[in-house]
Parts: C-alpha cells; structure tokens; sequence
C-alpha cells in the first residue's frame, strides 16, 4: 500500500511539472501575442518615417539585446543599401556608408529576400569584414531580415552580436522577423501617404510644385520673414510670345517647352527657394532672406538664361524664347502675401504690355 501511495505521489509530481511548463509556454506566448500587437499599433499609427523609425529603434533596443544593429533601406534610385539607423559601437561611421546589391550578409537577404540566422560569420562566404573595418568592431554573429511589403523588398534588419556574447536564436530570428513585417508595412503607407502629398502640391507637367502649395508656404514663408526680421523677394515670371509656340507647333510641343523652362529655373535658384508654376505660363518663384537687390540679379540671371537656351532641340525646332518679370519684396513693398503676389503680377504685365525681354521692380 506504501508503496502504490508512493507512485501515486511520483505520478502527480510529474504531471504537475508538465502542466507547470505548459502553464509557463502558455503564459510566454500571450505575453509575445501582447507585444506583437503593441509594436503593430505602434507602428502603424504613424505615418511619419521619423516616428517610425523611433519605434523600431525602441523595440529592437529593449526586445533583442543586440550591440549593434542596423535598419538599411533600398536607395530607389541607385538600388544600393543605405544605413537609415545605425545603433551601437562604431554606428556614427556606418551612417555614411553605402553598400551594394548582394554585398555582404545585408545585401544578401535584400537581393534573395529571405533571411538568414549565421552563429558564426568567420565560416559563412557571404559575410564580408567591410563595414567592421571602417567601424572598428568584429562581427560574431548575425540574424538579418528583409523588409517586404506587397512583394517588394524595400531593405533589411540587421542584428550583430548580442548582449550576453552567444549567437542569435531561432527565437530571435522570429520575433525579428515579425518585427520587421510590422515595420515594412509601416514604411511603405508612410511612403504612399508621402506620394499622396506630393501629387496634391506638385504639378504633372513640370514636375515644380503647384499654386496651392504656393498659398501654403508663402503664408508661412511671410510669417515667418515678419517674426525673424528678414527680407522675402518674389520673383514673377511669364513667357513671351508662348501662344505663338502652340499655335506653330501644337500643344503637345508647348507642354514639353514649359518641362524645359521649369529646367533651366531649378539650375539658377538656390535649394532654399521655392519654385512654382502658377498656372498657364506663369511661374513664381519665392526667395527667402533675398533683399531686393540680390534677388533683382537672380532675376536678371534667370531671364538671360532663358534668352540664350534654345528649347525643343530633340523636335527640330530650336525655339528662342524671353520672359517678362516682375519683383517685389516683403515687408520693403508688400504687407502681406495676396499684396506681394499682387504687386509681383502687377510688376510684370508693366514689362508684358511695354517691352518684354525685362525686369521691372514694384
């Protein structure tokens, strides 16, 4: 009787333990389920990258451990990896760098668009040692995932070494991963909100932005200009003589003509000033901190350019072409922003309905 009392305690005590570690499972993955769901709120209650990427950095830093990590994003223009976030010992050096497609363990998962969990990277032929020699540091092991969303792979997360010195686990790998699925689709509505914007602000044809984002950042521009005490010169441009070019060689050849001024305009003005095509053949252009003086020269430089391109080469035509200009300066001129606009406008129909070919100053 002892003794079947005795297997009888073994039994329950074994199947207590069983039940204890189902319990804790159990428990650990609700608390994973929680704090999935609190990065993917996070995430996607942005859609500015900057907040984004604040929240990734959070996650990662307090999730995973690594000592160093980094976020690449594609560069959609030159295909090559740029280091968006860069954490960790030698990070300031890895900012500036650039690596190509296929380079490294990085440039591996975005071109395969799989991810990889390497314990040791001395044995693995994709690792290359570029980065740890420009950034002082050894790479031990690495887990790195590619940020896909809607089939497109726009770069990766990369994790070096973690905090207690063994490799990354598979556990990592996952959590990692689903991290990096929140994160992607996060970046890629920030982006499509972006193009959004910019389809709102930007004009088709020119690609320059459009009035209402003149009436937008012109407010702001003179509200500016008032509370800092600065000069905000208006440069007011119109093309001589532009209904004679559709009416020559047709719409399609007067459109391209204006693409090809809108050119020229970005080639002449600093990348702190604003230009925009106000409609037709007009086009405006703001000079922030510009007195009069300095922005009668930009004025005078634009309009030389102008007069010296010649416009449709690839059509045959080789058109010449002058503008009328007119300048005005806040608060020398104008009180507000409809007064500069008006004063803008009004100062170049004087050289419209007189000469063309000039600049004249309100």
């Amino acid at each position: 009787m002892i003794k079947s009392n005795e297997k009888n305690t073994e039994g329950r005590t074994g199947k207590d333990k069983t039940q204890g570690i189902c319990a804790s499972e159990h428990a650990q993955r609700i608390d994973q389920l929680k704090t999935f769901s609190h990065i993917g709120k996070a995430l996607t209650s942005s859609l500015d990258l900057r907040e984004i990427l604040k929240v990734v950095m959070a996650q990662i830093s307090e999730l995973l451990e690594p000592k160093n990590w980094s976020l690449l994003l594609i560069d959609r223009e030159t295909g090559e990896l740029t280091f968006e976030i860069a954490i960790g010992e030698g990070s300031e050096k890895r900012r500036n760098l650039r690596l190509n497609p296929g380079e490294g363990i990085a440039g591996w998962v975005v071109k395969e668009g799989a991810p990889l969990l390497i314990p040791d990277v001395s044995i693995d032929p994709r690792f290359t040692d570029k980065v740890d020699k420009i950034s002082d540091f050894r790479t031990k092991s690495v887990v790195c995932v590619p940020l896909m969303a809607r089939g497109k792979t726009l770069g990766a997360i990369e994790l070096i070494n973690n905090n207690i010195d063994s490799s990354f686990s598979t556990d990592d790998l996952l959590l990692l991963k689903t991290l990096a699925d929140y994160t992607a689709i996060a970046i890629e509505n920030s982006r499509l909100f972006d193009k959004v914007q910019e389809l709102t602000i930007t004009d088709d044809l020119t690609g320059l932005f459009n009035s209402r984002y003149l009436q937008q950042f012109l407010e702001n521009e003179v509200e500016r200009a008032r509370r800092y005490n600065y000069k905000l010169s208006m440069i007011f441009m119109d093309l001589d003589f532009f209904k004679d070019v559709n009416d020559k060689h047709g719409h399609m050849c007067g459109s391209r003509l204006l693409a090809e001024v809108a050119v020229v305009l970005k080639k002449m003005v600093r990348s702190s000033d604003i230009i925009c095509r106000y409609g037709g053949d007009e086009f405006v252009i703001l000079l922030p901190a510009a007195p009069k003086d300095k922005a009668y020269i930009v004025a005078e430089k634009i309009r030389w350019a102008i007069k010296a391109e010649k416009f449709l080469k690839e059509e045959g035509i080789n058109a010449s072409l002058t503008v009328s200009i007119g300048l005005t300066t806040f608060p020398d001129d104008a009180k507000d922003k409809i007064e500069l606009l008006q004063l803008a406008d009004k100062a170049m129909y004087s050289v419209k309905n007189s000469s063309r070919d000039g600049v004249a100053q309100s």
